[in-house]
């Protein structure tokens, strides 16, 4: 980069939360690092490679009992409506003491962090520009508050461009994968790893296990109703949640040992993960991205998901498409799966689609593009 500006990259989950956000922001220093850009990764929990700073875990005692206690207080006004309202906001503090004068960009996800930290740089307490990044899927009462504004597809910048404020520059830039480390690999050794069948055919799901929004209910469901032949699996790998426990016994009770759980892998097990299995499933009807398609296309195996314009922007000829909101429909797409010949073109096709638009080195080259455009016009006032 020409002016080469510090950037922080931030999360308070990452360490101690295995989702996209966490997975965006460590994928996405390490690429930057790897490109020469100056870059310094911020978590909230010890993570290798990032500067772990004092924070108020969302899952820990301190950040529930200040958000019950406060909820019914007007919390949400100041930081403290819930506990991940309260992990952002002692997260925010002590981001702002490490990067108020040393650091030119702050690009994060968590929106919290970003209205703190664009208030403090409005007000003159804080050096950065912040670039906020809409993977979490906020609405324009959070979206209109910056300045600069990052969107992952052409079809959510679209869909902002006529209520985007006359000041506000966005910029449209895909999520990314690391075509190398997610890539096919020996699947016998990696069904040993998880203790998975080593003969018959998995159907892999990656997804924090409940059923708002993920319907992973809906998944157990479509599965059952697919009446796919003996020797077809599902693994649904992912975070726990409130209803985890009761998905997981619906789950049994409806398909035996055709579904195995995972839960709370670490991220460095993923990429075996995808390896033990012959094709992926998303049954959410919408994400903001969905990076697990990317890692699932780039690992070799074709993808079931919903039929919306970015899905298929996403995983282009490497998936099969259809209304999952519909149980007949989505098991028709299931039984699909299990049918080799489609699921070997399906695959090669999906390979070689990430690898020409979403791998590390293309998608961060726009990244850095947008950051001098960025810094330029910080350094103008």
């Amino acid at each position: 980069m020409s002016a080469r500006p510090r950037i922080a990259v931030a999360c308070s989950g990452l360490g101690h939360i295995q989702r996209g956000i966490e997975s965006w922001a460590s994928d996405l220093a390490q690429a930057l690092g790897a490109s020469g850009a100056d870059v310094t990764l911020f978590s909230g929990a010890p993570c290798g490679g990032a500067i772990a700073l004092p924070t108020l875990r969302r899952g820990g005692t301190g950040a529930r009992g200040l958000a019950g206690g406060l909820r019914h207080l007007g919390g949400w006004r100041y930081g403290f409506g819930s506990p991940y309202d309260v992990e952002q906001t002692s997260f925010s503090l002590a981001l702002w003491r490490r990067i108020r004068h040393g650091f030119d960009i702050l690009h994060v996800q968590d929106p919290l962090i970003a209205i703190w930290l664009e208030r403090a740089r409005r007000a003159g307490w804080s050096k950065p520009a912040v670039i906020y990044a809409n993977g979490t899927g906020e609405g324009p009462e959070v979206m209109r508050r910056f300045r600069y504004l990052h969107l992952l597809t052409a079809g959510a910048a679209a869909e902002w461009a006529p209520r985007q404020p006359a000041d506000q520059r966005v910029f449209t830039i895909p999520n990314f994968i690391d075509t190398v480390r997610f890539s096919p690999g020996d699947r016998a050794a990696a069904r040993a790893r998880f203790g998975l069948p080593a003969e018959g055919t998995i159907l892999l799901c990656c997804a924090a296990i409940r059923r708002r929004h993920k319907r992973i209910d809906a998944l157990l469901s479509a599965f059952a109703a697919a009446r796919t032949p003996h020797g077809v699996y599902l693994v649904i790998a992912g975070g726990r949640e409130p209803d985890t426990d009761e998905l997981i016994a619906e789950g049994t009770a409806l398909l035996g040992d055709r579904v195995r759980f995972l839960l709370d892998l670490p991220r460095d097990a993923m990429p075996a993960l995808y390896r033990a299995a012959d094709a992926f499933v998303l049954p959410s009807l919408y994400e903001m991205f969905g990076i697990v398609l990317l890692e699932a296309l780039a690992t070799g195996l074709p993808v079931l998901c919903n039929d919306t314009a970015d899905f298929r922007a996403i995983a282009g000829p490497g998936a099969l498409y259809g209304d999952l909101g519909n149980e007949e429909a989505f098991a028709r797409g299931l039984r699909r799966l299990t049918e080799p010949a489609e699921r070997k073109a399906l695959g090669a096709a999906g390979r070689s689609h990430v690898q020409a638009r979403y791998s590390a080195g293309a998608v961060t080259r726009a990244m850095i593009a947008m950051y001098e455009t960025v810094e330029a016009e910080r350094r103008l006032g």
